[in-house]
């Protein structure tokens, strides 16, 4: 039985059929991405997962329980934490209040400190700005504060949403061996990418999506070889 088991969802905006049927699968301790271009519902399918949006029809299943009758803050306590698209960190808190806030839904409060400590280890540089109001750091920063944050839930599974989004190419390469380094530690990701070369390259398996329907699904690597897949989101003709 695999971790993530997302069954024929279908997903509106008012009248407007955002996801038509979708299925994916991950696998505990796997690294699964969603590509596909704009439009496509990669970020519809996350926010469908972690309860922000509820689907009309299908199954959302986390170590087969059914989760679509949970409201979102519920869903943390079942194991999923999501890093959203655009950071979302609050901006007027300190870069250790934003840490904390993500450990809200935690009863071990004993820990938080050596979390923080393993938060500050994977970015150094949120270590420097502990007490920098997070509002005033650079998109890279709050890139690592809002996976940092997500981090702090210890979740089962953590949902990433354009993590490269807006960086510079040296921070880019630092985010993928942050993604990396965490789903070595034991963390279960589903990552949602523009940048589909960098995410094939660290991923597992991955799911093309094509106007709120999968249309390709595969070993990463084996994507990253498929003609149509590097004409339409890899840039090689």
């Amino acid at each position: 039985m695999a971790m993530l088991e997302v069954s024929n969802i279908h997903t509106y905006y008012g009248n407007i059929h955002a996801l038509k049927g979708v299925s994916i699968e991950v696998n505990e301790g796997e690294i699964v991405t969603l590509i596909g271009a704009n439009g496509a519902g990669k970020t519809t399918t996350l926010r469908t997962i972690c309860g922000l949006l509820k689907p009309r029809e299908g199954h959302v299943k986390l170590n087969g329980e059914d989760l679509i009758n949970y409201p979102a803050h519920e869903l943390v306590y079942k194991g999923i934490a999501m890093v959203p698209e655009g950071r979302g960190v609050f901006g007027k808190l300190t870069v250790e209040e934003n840490l904390e806030m993500g450990a809200y839904s935690r009863n071990d409060k004993s820990t938080l400190e050596s979390d923080k400590d393993r938060i500050f280890t994977l970015f150094l540089r949120l270590k420097e700005r502990r007490k920098q109001v997070a509002g005033t750091l650079s998109g890279g920063e709050q890139q690592m504060l809002a996976t940092g944050r997500a981090m702090m839930a210890r979740p089962k599974l953590l949902l990433m949403d354009e993590p490269s989004m807006g960086l510079a190419p040296i921070l880019v390469d630092s985010i993928f061996e942050t993604i990396k380094l965490i789903n070595k530690e034991g963390t279960t990701i589903l990552l949602v990418e523009q940048n589909a070369l960098m995410a094939l390259s660290i991923a597992n398996r991955g799911y093309v999506l094509q106007t709120g329907q999968i249309v390709l699904t595969d070993k990463a690597d084996v994507l990253s070889k498929n003609p149509t897949v590097q004409k339409a989101y890899l840039g090689i003709d």
